[in-house]
């Protein structure tokens, strides 16, 4: 438990730093972070048998992640038609394997890519939802602090008032009352938030909160999921008491595109 509390603390110290040491921190971060998280997904899947292109799929995130940010600071979009090139090495590279299941492997390359490197992208965004340029922590901070809330008050409300399986078959310790429990602090968090960072008003950042805690706990199950597939406990171990980084980040995974895009719709 105390291990499990110290990188707790690192963890957030690490991930809140990061949001307030400028742009070039923030954007590198992140890069190295999808990185990370898509080279544990790739090693989790290799435990079921499927052979994904590593070395392929790692370049393609840092070309993808580089040039989606870097367009934040400066028209780079014209620079992503290397994407395409890019992302067609992977089929072929199949070609060059004596693999019995070809497609799934390629699939699961193309997986990971999805799963752990695009809803960072769409989360480094986040920081530039304004259009003009200018960075801003204060969404990406919120969404984190909001993300900490619906997990925590869903951990403690369930565990003292859980009666009722949320979802049993793939996470049998989540229960409606935490569920609950978690949107309701993550609302009052939301609401806080509000108080200090006024970008956006009372109501969209309370919204902000309801899809936080609804997308992010479907992350968290469809995570389970995954992993209940492979027949693994945890996607890694670099978080002592933690598991894996994918284990902490899918809640964002799947609710940063979800808020991103609810940004943008409010703020065209």
């Amino acid at each position: 438990m105390k291990q499990r509390a110290i990188t707790g603390l690192f963890f957030i110290i690490v991930m809140i730093g990061s949001n307030l040491l400028g742009p070039y921190v923030f954007s590198v971060f992140y890069l190295l972070l999808s990185l990370f998280c898509l080279l544990e997904f790739y090693k989790l899947v290799r435990q079921g048998g499927m052979q994904p292109e590593r070395f392929t799929g790692a370049l393609a995130c840092v070309i993808m992640f580089f040039f989606f940010a870097a367009n934040c600071y400066f028209p780079a979009y014209k620079y992503i038609i290397l994407l395409p090139i890019l992302l067609s090495f992977i089929p072929i590279g199949e070609l060059y394997k004596k693999s019995a299941a070809p497609f799934t492997n390629i699939g699961f390359t193309y997986l990971g890519l999805l799963m752990a490197v695009v809803p960072f992208m769409f989360f480094h965004a986040m920081a530039f939802t304004r259009g003009d340029g200018v960075f801003n922590f204060h969404v990406p901070l919120g969404f984190l602090i909001m993300l900490w809330s619906n997990d925590t008050g869903a951990y403690l409300v369930g565990s003292k008032f859980g009666r009722n399986k949320l979802f049993e078959r793939h996470s049998p310790k989540k229960s409606w009352e935490g569920f609950i429990g978690g949107i309701l602090i993550c609302a009052f968090a939301a609401y806080i938030l509000s108080r200090f960072y006024t970008e956006y008003n009372c109501f969209d950042w309370i919204i902000m909160s309801l899809i936080i805690s609804n997308f992010g706990t479907m992350g968290d199950l469809v995570e389970s999921m995954f992993k209940r597939s492979l027949n693994v406990k945890d996607s890694g171990g670099i978080l002592p008491g933690h598991g894996g980084l994918l284990d902490r980040f899918d809640g964002l995974l799947m609710a940063a595109p979800i808020v991103y895009a609810y940004l943008y719709l409010i703020s065209n």
